[in-house]
């Protein structure tokens, strides 16, 4: 299975997050696909606006070519990238698998608007793909 892995890469943490998701899910048979991975040729030469308007070309492309989202989710407030990578796959008929680590408080639209919401990052390694069960969170959502 094609999966796109929606996440913030901002800091170490975050990195340290995507790092485990891709582990486990290419374990379990996934070929993935990681936005921080993936640059435009030639970036030197591009006004930031047009290397802009390339990187969201290549994580669209990304998003109508996987099979499902992997979103790793920190909870009430995200990453806006992440967010509207969220909604444009819910959009498109993706199914959004949520891997939430701050559990307390989520965000209503994000919850709804998943297929399954995990309890962490580890909870990937139990989540049967091929059966894709529908998930609900059980936490507070505002």
């Amino acid at each position: 299975m094609k999966i796109y892995l929606a996440s913030p890469f901002f800091n170490d943490n975050e990195i340290a997050n995507i790092h485990r998701a891709v582990e486990i899910l290419k374990a379990k048979g996934h070929e993935v696909f990681v936005p921080m991975e993936h640059d435009v040729e030639n970036r030197e030469s591009l006004t930031n606006a047009e290397w802009a308007e390339e990187i969201f070309k290549i994580d669209k492309g990304g998003i109508d070519d996987c099979d499902a989202v992997v979103l790793l989710y920190g909870g009430m407030y995200s990453d806006s990238g992440t967010a509207w990578e969220c909604g444009y796959a819910y959009a498109s008929g993706k199914k959004v698998i949520v891997c939430c680590y701050n559990i307390e408080q989520t965000n209503l639209m994000i919850v709804n608007g998943c297929h399954a919401f995990l309890n962490g990052i580890d909870e990937l390694s139990y989540y049967d793909f091929d059966k894709m069960p529908v998930v609900r969170n059980a936490g507070e959502q505002k």
